[in-house]
């Protein structure tokens, strides 16, 4: 039996304990389990050395592995349809990736949709990426709804026009040539895009009439040469220079825009190219590069790597722009553009100028813009959706070749 003192004890014992208890330091929470790195599969349409679209995607991945250490990577190359360099689909491809340890299968190519779409079907465990697409945009024309797929593209269309502001200011002759890949919604509105650009400021810079303004697209037929399927894009370059088109803007994965380019200025020709995609494209061709419009990766891809890692990944379309603050930080700008030797100082400060404008709010994609074939598509003052841009129907009125 306890005492009337014993109780008085015991509680005198109670509340020192929890006036001990509640001066004490909070105990620090348990450290979360580390993340395991995973091991990525990339499948690059072309090789990763081709100086534009592939090797930017390839170098990005030493991005993703500096910011992921531990993280490895699997990759293929020329991985696209009709290619004789595999003997298994992209999706199968991916399939072996997969049963190689890969968790996150990053598509590269526009070519790849199907193939990536197939995948992500058959294997609902496994984090798939696309590189341009539309599969999980939900306003989208092609929306499938597939949990672990992420669409991944960048505002390119800034770039483009960056690309076509830098032309016009260079053109003598104003004739200004675009050598474009297969034709589909992209390239219709990346080689729009150029246009606007280049017609801005020929008109706004050099206050020169647009009706003086000649823009020729020429289409090959695939992202980059096949030979026996496709156009030659030197060929095509070539035929440009010859005819007095005098800056060719490429939007092809390959290099021969600016390979051509210098080859004619050695034979004394006052000509110049932009090429596109990769970050150091001009390397090597001081003397006719304005610059190149590229592809920032490595950013995107942490951010959905890491999502996949530590399990907060969602399905989504992702269209992400320049860091207006830096357009060449690599750390948070999706689209860049390194000026080149060949753009005069005077108008290396006009396309600054033209970026300033653009990063304060200035849209191109605002009407009156007609199509091609002169039927109205925004009306004047109405600012182009992302799905007006997004699904141009035709290329625009002033521009020269094929919409469909």
């Amino acid at each position: 039996m306890f005492t009337k003192r014993s109780w008085i004890f015991v509680s005198v014992l109670m509340v020192a304990l929890l006036v001990l208890t509640a001066c004490a330091k909070p105990t620090a929470a348990p450290t979360a389990a580390p993340v395991e790195p995973l091991t990525v599969g990339l499948l690059l349409v072309g090789p990763a050395n081709d100086a534009g679209w592939s090797q930017a995607h390839f170098d990005s991945m030493a991005y993703v592995q500096e910011k992921l250490p531990g993280t490895e990577l699997l990759y293929l190359e020329n991985v696209y349809t009709g290619s004789t360099a595999h003997t298994m689909t992209p999706s199968e491809l991916a399939a072996d990736m997969a049963a190689k340890g890969a968790k996150v299968v990053i598509f590269n190519s526009d070519d790849q949709k199907d193939h990536a779409i197939k995948f992500a079907q058959e294997n609902p465990d496994v984090f798939v990426i696309h590189a341009s697409g539309d599969t999980a945009w939900k306003e989208g024309k092609n929306y499938i709804d597939l949990p672990n797929l992420k669409n991944i593209m960048g505002r390119m269309e800034y770039g483009k026009m960056i690309a076509g502001c830098a032309a016009a200011l260079t053109s003598q002759t104003g004739k200004i040539g675009f050598l474009g890949p297969l034709i589909n919604d992209e390239t219709r509105r990346f080689a729009a895009s150029s246009y606007l650009g280049a017609k801005y400021c020929w008109e706004n810079y050099l206050g020169k009439d647009p009706a003086e303004l000649e823009f020729k697209v020429t289409w090959i037929g695939f992202w980059f040469n096949i030979p026996g399927v496709t156009l030659d894009p030197t060929q095509v370059a070539d035929d440009f220079f010859n005819n007095g088109y005098d800056v060719i803007i490429s939007s092809i994965d390959t290099t021969e825009a600016v390979t051509e380019a210098k080859k004619f200025f050695a034979e004394g020709k006052q000509v110049w190219a932009v090429p596109y995609d990769y970050s150091g494209a001009c390397e090597g061709a001081d003397d006719v590069c304005l610059g190149v419009e590229y592809f920032n990766w490595g950013p995107s891809y942490v951010e959905a790597i890491k999502s996949a890692m530590d399990g907060t990944w969602v399905s989504s379309f992702e269209l992400v722009g320049p860091d207006w603050a830096d357009i060449n930080n690599r750390d948070t700008s999706m689209i860049g553009f390194n000026k080149g030797g060949a753009l005069s100082a005077e108008n290396a400060a006009f396309v600054d100028q033209f970026i300033a404008e653009l990063g304060a709010g200035l849209n191109l994609w605002t009407g009156p813009i007609n199509l091609q074939d002169g039927t109205p598509y925004l009306a004047d003052g109405e600012v182009g959706t992302d799905l007006q841009v997004w699904y141009l129907p035709q290329l625009l009125e002033g521009m020269e070749g094929k919409s469909e």
